[in-house]
């Protein structure tokens, strides 16, 4: 075993190498060695609060049990900004599916069906916020606070603030097109070029509730941008990977279906000439699949992946059947 100092963090950050007789080692285990940490409760404190890094890459409470390989470089950063606080990975809690939680905000993989935020007009609808709230009334000195929103019937990832410093960082980001909001949609049609870019000017009705194209002259209208690209064609359809350049209420839903590629299941933006053949789907096929965004509190890269919850998956299998 190689132990050396990195002389820009000097003794507070130390650096191992793994040898060839360590190889196939537990992370935790590894760590909690005499030589090392000394105990496993200490490395595995050290794992949950992101103090530890192999080859430049942050692990998590679920890579404990990860096995280290010959040559690896395995970084404890102790003294790193913000590491005091304790982190939760993935879990089921208070009814939600947690991917992410600190003292700073938290990261829902938020059902089909369940309102981000309540409605005016059915105060009595249970949301997400809601539950939010249930999961923090322990912590008198957090409430949930909204910093980006999704549709009711679209599935995936959603980002709540605990603290309004957090939340306004976090909405800057939004703001200013530096978050990365990557969605996974079944669109009817094959979308021509395969790959490419979606512009409008829209606006968006308050008694209809919906998005309607608009002309760029228009003052209230906003502009709204996304890339696309097809994952995978079907008979009748399309899986299509969208990245949110800008991020308006339903735009990837009626920017497909100005083009004709109507989201499979979609209700309200469908536009002539309606698709030719209907495809069987409760909701509409969308689904957050990836965020990347820059930690409030200490600036650190975060980076998160839902994959598709069963429904749209057995969308996608019925496609490839047919």
């Amino acid at each position: 075993m190689i132990e050396k100092f990195d002389s820009l963090w000097a003794m507070e950050n130390k650096i191992w190498q793994v040898s060839e007789s360590e190889s196939g080692a537990r992370l935790d285990k590894w760590l909690a060695a005499a030589e090392r940490l000394g105990s496993r409760s200490k490395a595995l404190a050290a794992i949950e609060r992101g103090k530890v890094f192999i080859n430049d890459a942050e692990q998590t409470t679920a890579d404990a049990a990860r096995r280290v390989q010959t040559g690896e470089k395995i970084r404890l950063w102790m003294d790193r900004p913000g590491s005091a606080e304790r982190r939760y990975t993935e879990r089921h809690d208070s009814g939600l599916h947690l991917i992410y939680e600190d003292s700073s905000l938290l990261v829902i993989n938020k059902p089909a069906g369940l309102l981000t935020v309540p409605l005016p007009a059915q105060p009595d609808e249970i949301s997400l916020l809601d539950h939010l709230k249930i999961h923090l009334r322990s912590d008198k000195k957090r409430e949930p606070l909204v910093v980006h929103r999704i549709d009711r019937d679209t599935s995936g990832l959603v980002i709540f603030a605990k603290t309004p410093e957090a939340q306004r960082k976090l909405k800057e980001q939004f703001e200013q097109r530096k978050a990365e909001r990557i969605y996974l949609a079944v669109v009817h049609g094959h979308p021509k070029p395969e790959s490419g870019m979606w512009r409008n000017y829209l606006v968006w009705n308050q008694d209809a509730l919906k998005q309607q194209p608009a002309e760029r002259r228009d003052k209230n209208a906003q502009e709204a941008v996304c890339r696309y690209r097809t994952l995978e064609n079907f008979r009748e359809a399309a899986l299509i990977e969208v990245s949110l350049v800008t991020g308006k209420r339903n735009q990837i839903r009626i920017q497909a279906g100005l083009r004709g590629h109507t989201l499979v299941g979609e209700k309200k933006y469908v536009y002539d000439p309606a698709p030719r053949h209907k495809i069987e789907f409760s909701r509409q096929a969308l689904h957050a699949h990836r965020l990347k965004f820059s930690h409030p509190v200490n600036s650190r890269p975060m980076n998160f992946e839902a994959p598709p919850p069963n429904d749209f998956q057995g969308l996608i299998e019925k496609l490839r059947k047919t």
